[in-house]
């Protein structure tokens, strides 16, 4: 209680201090304002997080995959004893007794993936040069 008592009210002056500070003008100097993300960063941070997410997701499905005892992936999975019928790791696929154990998303979730990381660190290289061309036309031109 004496601590609320005590820290409240100092916090209370030290906002109050500061705004009445930022009010008037004086105080610290403004901090520069950031400068804006290019498109390139912005392209090239999706496709990092699409490369991130499409690696993530392939290895939850990799999680189905039969590595040591084939037969003990059915018995997890599906819940009998048995050799699986099949699997590979793309697209990934376990098949136990005629029945696939792989959730249905995961394979056109992946693909999804790929083709936004794809896509996206082209779009990353061509704004990235169309910036650069861009940036030596102004200092020409100045």
């Amino acid at each position: 209680m004496v601590i609320l008592a005590l820290v409240l009210p100092a916090w209370a002056g030290i906002t109050f201090v500061g705004l009445v500070r930022a009010r008037r003008g004086d105080g610290l100097p403004r901090p520069r304002p950031r400068p804006r993300r290019s498109p390139a960063k912005k392209a090239a941070w999706v496709a990092v997080l699409a490369f991130l997410a499409g690696g993530a997701l392939h290895l939850y499905g990799l999680s189905y995959m039969p590595f040591l005892q084939p037969e003990d992936a059915c018995w997890f999975k599906a819940g009998y004893m048995a050799v699986p019928d099949s699997s590979s790791a793309l697209p990934v696929s376990l098949v136990c007794a005629g029945e696939e154990i792989v959730p249905w998303w995961v394979n056109p979730g992946l693909l999804v993936l790929a083709v936004t990381a794809v896509v996206a660190t082209l779009a990353s290289v061509v704004l990235a040069v169309r910036g650069a061309r861009r940036a030596v036309a102004v200092r020409r031109g100045a």
